[in-house]
């Protein structure tokens, strides 16, 4: 006999079994579509089956559905993803093909120069005399002595006016002399194309202008200051005098150099490297070996690669995604490297060049990375936290790409894989 129970039952098996049927179909074309879709950066889900993939399964299953987007097949990318707690990659791609890394480059620069120089180091700008100060006047030369500070601006120009002053100084008889002999004549960086926005590499600037002794003479006269006196270059000599001083920090360069990708501080930060090989007028050549000694340092051959300037404006450079994340990964290890370095890094979805990207759940204040930008080249290199608490540097280079937006597209979806569940 059928009982009302038995009906009850047998009704609520078969709702079970419709509604069963009904989310197997719609989950089949959830499958199929994805499967479909020919452009891989669009929205990827994750499946069922997918999500019972070991993590880093994961990580490679859906970094290498994103390389089947059509702009591969006219462009390239290297990309190296380390898990530093667990240290191994995770993920490879291209990642010893020499590429020019356009603004990552600057991470490169970073990291050598507060590895060399150290997280206390100063940028200086000195101002020093030689002769004699009698009845008010100065009878001798005044030399602007150039560090390459990039930051040295109005304010510290009237600091130096004001050391004047103090000496009791209102008239100058003599020379004023700029003394660039901190790096090369050169004022702009081999490898730089004649038609971009390039900073000018002079020792001696003043608001990133290179009119120092001029503005100085502008400054003196503003203060009352009587200057007879002829403008020109020349090194200060070894028994003058130093008058005043300014200097700004590590820390200070590297917050606008990385977070706004400024070209300028970048290659005040590359010459510094330059001048501590303790060569007078030194080059470009002088930081790239400095450069070069961190990488041997790091295990790989520096003669491999091409260092040609700290801000990658040059087409000239060629480095690695490998290099890249094996110098993350010694930052990573060295307290007081990392300290001053990931601070500095542009912050996802917050500020810097990152401000308006990558603004998701998952890493909004998570990714720390420096972007890079030239001709055909997008690049991002930096640090993220997976789902797992691990703790992880990448580096992407796409390289022969038309639109820089499908650069960076694809690399704010590699970083959503990188740190979703």
């Amino acid at each position: 006999m059928i009982t009302h129970y038995n009906i009850i039952t047998r009704a609520t098996l078969i709702i079970c079994l419709i509604f069963a049927a009904s989310f197997n179909a719609h989950a089949q074309e959830d499958i199929s579509d994805d499967e479909v879709v020919t452009d891989s950066l669009l929205t990827d889900t994750l499946t069922t089956s997918q999500h019972a993939l070991p993590w880093t399964e994961q990580v490679r299953t859906h970094i290498n559905r994103l390389l089947g987007s059509e702009m591969f097949r006219t462009s390239q990318v290297g990309i190296m993803v380390y898990d530093l707690d667990a240290d191994s990659a995770i993920y490879t791609h291209n990642e010893c093909q020499l590429m020019r890394p356009a603004s990552t480059m600057k991470v490169i620069t970073a990291i050598t120069a507060i590895d060399k120089l150290g997280g206390s180091y100063r940028f200086k700008t000195e101002l020093c005399y030689t002769g004699e100060v009698s009845n008010g006047t100065l009878n001798g030369n005044v030399y602007c002595v150039g560090g390459f500070d990039p930051r040295f601006n109005i304010d510290d120009m009237r600091a130096f006016v004001e050391g004047i002053r103090k000496m009791g100084v209102d008239t100058i008889r003599g020379n004023i002399y700029a003394d660039k002999t901190m790096k090369s004549a050169d004022t702009l960086g081999n490898g730089w194309c004649w038609d971009d926005d390039n900073p000018i590499l002079s020792p001696l600037l003043i608001s990133r202008r290179n009119v120092f002794v001029k503005r100085f003479v502008d400054e003196l006269r503003e203060a009352g200051i009587v200057v007879e006196a002829t403008l020109g270059e020349a090194r200060k000599p070894d028994d003058a005098y130093c008058i005043a001083n300014r200097f700004h920090s590590i820390d200070q360069i590297l917050m606008r150099m990385l977070k706004e990708s400024d070209n300028l501080y970048a290659e005040s930060m590359f010459y510094q490297l330059a001048a501590s090989t303790g060569n007078r007028r030194s080059t470009a050549k002088d930081a790239a070996t400095v450069i070069g000694r961190l990488i041997s340092k790091v295990g790989l051959d520096p003669r491999r690669y091409k260092i040609a300037d700290g801000s990658g404006l040059s087409l000239y450079n060629y480095v690695s995604a490998e290099l890249e994340v094996r110098l993350l990964r010694y930052t990573f290890h060295n307290n007081n490297i990392y300290l001053h370095l990931h601070p500095a890094l542009p912050e996802a979805g917050v500020d810097g060049t990152l401000r308006r990207r990558m603004r998701g759940t998952f890493t909004q204040s998570n990714v720390f990375a420096k972007t890079g930008t030239v001709k055909g080249i997008s690049s991002l290199a930096g640090y993220c936290t997976a789902a797992n608490g691990h703790h992880l540097a990448f580096a992407i280079i796409n390289q022969g790409i038309m639109h820089h937006s499908n650069g960076r597209a694809f690399q704010d979806r590699v970083c959503t894989i990188l740190c979703q569940p």
